[in-house]
């Protein structure tokens, strides 16, 4: 599983990266690995999943962390995750 992260600010992109997690665990567990592991690349504190979030990225494979989803202040717009290969 490869999952793209991307850090946006004004509509330009900041800073991204791709984790890789060729593991048998399941997709969730690689998930919030991944999100752990460039939370702490980027040095930030770990996002909440709402129901919004949770929902897009159901839908989607891609979903996207607002001031919202951060209990501290960010200073970006959003961090973006996609799931580009399962």
């Amino acid at each position: 599983m490869r999952i793209w992260f991307k850090l946006f600010q004004d509509n330009h992109l900041l800073q991204d990266t791709v984790i890789t997690d060729d593991s048998n665990d399941t997709r969730t567990h690689k998930i919030f690995r991944a999100l752990e592991q460039v939370c702490y690349e980027f040095d930030l504190s770990k996002p909440i999943w709402l129901d919004t979030t949770i929902a897009e990225f159901k839908r989607h494979a891609k979903a996207r962390f607002y001031q919202d989803n951060f209990v501290e202040q960010i200073d970006f717009d959003y961090l973006e995750i996609h799931v580009i290969e399962e």
